[in-house]
């Protein structure tokens, strides 16, 4: 029987209904694995093993008497540092809120709960999301299991290393702008973005309201399709919540969806995007050719505007939620002596990092009074011309591929001086987020130093059945999902 760290979440599955594994030695593989390895890749903030080994071993007492299991029964979970957890410290990898535990769990870990996955650890992120590199963590760098040298992407790159160094079969992250299908890429591991309100955000420290979204990651498609599963679904707490029933994603997986057409949009090659991303992504959409797609090509015309009214868009709502943490109501508490202004001020200086403090400078500017119209406004006429590009897209094309970001993984430090830089990586996944719409980063193969590349898939709202039927469809022809760095 392979190692548990190279078996997929559906194999380890198997394994305990068939009584070759038990979830506490799953478990505790992970722990021994984490425990190794972890120091050099840096991806977890914190690791709960007493708790998870418990948990799994009343889930191996469960099964032992015969009782109904969950969807994730045994499997251990990591989980982006900026979902609530009761109890345990939810820091979004920022200063401020170092100490902060939650009285309550987040929807999504209510779901994995109720699925019998064990939550094993959070991972490292950027700084309450703000950044493409995790990077801008307030506790340490998280490193590329590819490639030390090399960042995981971000914001939710913690989660995708621990998950590409087979720390744990299964994680979550979320995405605000491209931040797990980005990471995805970078780090050789399927990330979803699903449609906007197909998973509840109730619990999830906000950072962009409109734009953010509870994703998971996956090694393949059939994991991606059970635990998108289980964390999908209308959830009345969170008033963006979609009322409508979640399909069985795992039920038509296998079904090859012949004759469907692949939209290529042209405004997603050119200038920036590396060659050797261009040549992956190029022989791609030759594989899905050859597997009986109609490729079209298709234009996003306003796709060279989304980077600039994302960033008015997302500091906008960023300089308004993260105005609760003063040192009042949440967060660090200056502890020199100051009047009530010099207070907030101080808390918010100490508490806070460069990017952080960036982005609510940006955000407060663009929501000011004389400029709210100039930026703020404009931004989200933008906005709606680039869901009005999709809507145009799916009268002719059911689901669009592109490049998930326009290079491969970059150093630690190449651009953390170089905000544009940084915001430019996420050129390609920041149109899906604006428009609501589900996308996926899949594996396609590597450039030319051996790092991994992503295929970007993008459908309607609601059909993330049918990006994870494009999904198996290449996976079934490719094995560039089942590659695992050598740790």
């Amino acid at each position: 029987m392979k190692p548990v760290h190279e078996q997929t979440a559906s194999e380890l599955l198997e394994a305990q209904e068939e009584g070759e594994l038990s979830a506490v030695e799953i478990v505790q593989a992970c722990l021994d694995r984490i425990g190794r390895l972890d120091d050099k890749v840096h991806a977890l903030l914190s690791v709960r093993g007493d708790e998870a080994l418990e948990r799994a071993g009343s889930i191996d007492e469960r099964r032992r008497r015969g009782e109904p299991l969950g969807a994730l029964a045994g499997l251990p979970v990591a989980l982006k540092d900026n979902m609530c957890t009761v109890g345990w410290e939810t820091t979004c990898a920022s200063r401020i809120l170092e100490n902060f535990k939650p009285p309550y769990n987040a929807a999504v870990v209510e779901k994995l709960h109720a699925a019998d996955a064990v939550v094993i650890g959070k991972t490292n992120m950027d700084e309450f999301a703000f950044g493409s590199s995790t990077e801008t963590s307030a506790f340490f760098v998280t490193r590329n299991p590819w490639d030390p040298d090399r960042v995981p992407g971000g914001s939710s790159g913690g989660s995708a290393a621990a998950l590409a160094a087979r720390f744990v079969p299964l994680a979550v992250g979320s995405s605000t702008g491209g931040s797990v299908r980005q990471p995805a890429g970078f780090c050789g591991v399927m990330g979803l973005k699903p449609t906007y309100g197909r998973v509840s955000r109730y619990g999830l420290i906000a950072f962009g309201s409109s734009l953010d979204q509870v994703s998971p990651l996956a090694r393949d498609a059939r994991d991606m399709a059970r635990l998108t599963g289980v964390l999908a679904g209308h959830d009345p707490r969170d008033s963006t919540s979609i009322d409508a029933p979640v399909p069985d994603y795992l039920a038509d997986l296998d079904e090859v969806p012949r004759q469907m057409k692949l939209g290529v949009p042209a405004e997603y090659f050119g200038e920036g995007l590396s060659p050797d991303v261009e040549k992956r992504i190029t022989e791609a959409v030759e594989t899905f050719r050859t597997l009986g797609f109609r490729i079209v090509e298709i234009r996003l015309p306003h796709t060279k505007y989304a980077i600039a009214s994302y960033y008015v868009v997302a500091t906008a709502e960023a300089s308004s939620n993260l105005a609760r943490f003063d040192g009042v109501h949440y967060g660090h508490r200056t502890a020199q002596k100051a009047g009530l202004v010099d207070m907030y001020s101080l808390s918010r200086e100490e508490g806070f990092g460069d990017e952080a403090k960036r982005r609510i400078m940006l955000g407060t500017y663009a929501l000011s009074s004389g400029y709210y119209d100039a930026y703020y406004l404009k931004a989200l006429k933008v906005r709606r011309l680039l869901k009005e590009d999709f809507d145009r897209a799916w009268e002719k094309v059911d689901a669009v591929l592109c490049p998930t970001s326009p290079t491969t993984a970059f150093r630690v430090g190449e651009r953390v001086d170089d905000p544009l830089a940084m915001y430019l990586s996420d050129i390609f996944t920041v149109p899906a987020n604006m428009a609501g719409i589900p996308g996926i980063s899949i594996p396609c193969g590597f450039d030319r130093d051996g790092l991994p590349v992503g295929l970007q898939i993008m459908a309607p709202n609601l059909q993330e059945s049918r990006l994870f039927r494009i999904a198996r469809a290449f996976q079934t022809v490719t094995d560039f999902h089942l590659s695992r760095p050598d740790l």
